[in-house]
């Protein structure tokens, strides 16, 4: 497999915000995306929408939605990578909850049947330490579970398990792929997570400089034993998301506009800020180069690329968001293929547009003048180049 670009069906404007996924396929199919990892949110939103008549749609409903999910995208030539994210699962101490999880998993299967992906991705757990076991074996049990379930599945279901950077028992890539070696599945493989990556190891969004310490020392450590570890291995990536993060002007402590004491300040620098590759106009200032280099040239990765956004931008309920997250994760790929001289047939163009920028207290101007300025020179010049 060559490369294939994807994105987040969420990235593309958030469904409570208005934004349909009918609308965000077909910004998805403008700008050149061949898939979609579909987000659980925006199936229940069409279920409720569509099959429904409320806000918690039968099960029904939802298979209903899955159908419909599936032939919208093959009218517009779009794979869905996978279902995402089957979430909060692994080491529950509340056994329970444990349980209630599987059978929500055979749904799941059913879901992903109903869509045409044999894919659900599976975030590291992020619930307080409290309720997470701290024993490893304890979490590769839970996940080998799943594992054989969705291997007796006909057809079966892959998973594909990602280290969040604010995950309680697992938030390095290192972590990640200790679980897949130990889970020993064809069918269970890894994601890397550039930003989820970097995240970790080199930001840390409660500094005024918003590095880690020893920072830089850590991410070039961390990639050479990405290459060491997984290089033999590299089938067990099952696809990789590219993206960066906006560097903020204030420590994201009490009083930042994006502290929520009921989250870790990662978890909300997530929500807010993350950014596509190269935006450097709007702040984007991690490793990513460096990580997709490692990735892309070092490893050898082939397969799907998704550029998976969360950012204040997809809340809003302006109606051209969908295009403008479509179309600035399409230039964000151009630059990638560039930058990294990937071997790539690309199936569209993204042009250059306006900004659109939203303010908060804590925020310096910067941000706002570095996309305007980039954008206006790029408008006189008329030129615009992607690498093709």
């Amino acid at each position: 497999m060559s490369y294939k670009l994807g994105i987040t069906s969420m990235s593309l404007g958030r469904a409570t915000a208005g934004h349909t996924l009918t609308h965000k396929l077909n910004m998805a199919q403008k700008y050149g995306y061949n898939g979609v990892e579909l987000f659980y949110d925006d199936l229940v939103e069409e279920a409720a929408t569509r099959f429904g008549s409320g806000s918690a749609p039968s099960k029904e409903a939802q298979l209903e939605a899955a159908r419909y999910t599936r032939a919208l995208c093959a009218e517009r030539d779009l794979s869905i990578i996978c279902l995402q994210p089957f979430a909060q699962y692994e080491g529950l101490v509340d056994r329970k909850a444990h349980d209630e999880q599987i059978e929500k998993l055979y749904f799941w299967i059913d879901l992903a049947h109903e869509l045409g992906t044999d894919m659900i991705q599976v975030p590291s757990s992020f619930l307080p330490a409290e309720q997470v076991s701290e024993d490893m074996d304890l979490i590769v049990s839970d996940l080998q579970k799943i594992t054989d379930i969705g291997a007796a599945a006909s057809p079966p279901i892959r998973f594909v398990y990602e280290s969040l950077c604010w995950g309680t028992r697992s938030d390095l890539w290192e972590t990640s792929w200790e679980i897949v070696k130990k889970i020993d599945r064809d069918n269970f493989g890894l994601c890397l997570d550039s930003f989820n990556i970097a995240g970790r190891i080199y930001a840390d969004p409660c500094a005024a400089s918003g590095k880690c310490e020893n920072a830089d020392e850590a991410v070039r450590q961390s990639m050479e034993r990405l290459v060491r570890e997984m290089k033999p291995y590299i089938h067990k990536v099952f696809y990789v998301q590219i993206v960066d993060a906006e560097r903020l002007s204030a420590p994201l402590i009490q009083g930042h506009a994006f502290y929520d004491a009921g989250q870790p300040a990662r978890m909300s620098w997530s929500r807010n800020c993350r950014l596509f590759y190269g935006e450097a106009e709007y702040g984007a200032y991690l490793p990513i180069r460096e990580i997709s280099e490692t990735i892309f040239n070092r490893l050898g990765f082939r397969g799907w690329v998704s550029v998976e956004l969360f950012n204040r931008r997809m809340g809003d309920t302006a109606k051209d968001v969908p295009e403008e997250l479509a179309r600035r994760g399409a230039a964000s790929w151009h630059k990638l293929i560039k930058d990294m001289k990937l071997s790539v047939d690309v199936a569209a163009s993204p042009v250059p547009y306006a900004p659109v920028l939203s303010y908060h207290p804590q925020q310096s101007l910067e941000t706002a003048q570095r996309a305007v300025s980039a954008w206006v020179q790029g408008f006189r010049s008329k030129v615009v180049d992607f690498g093709k």
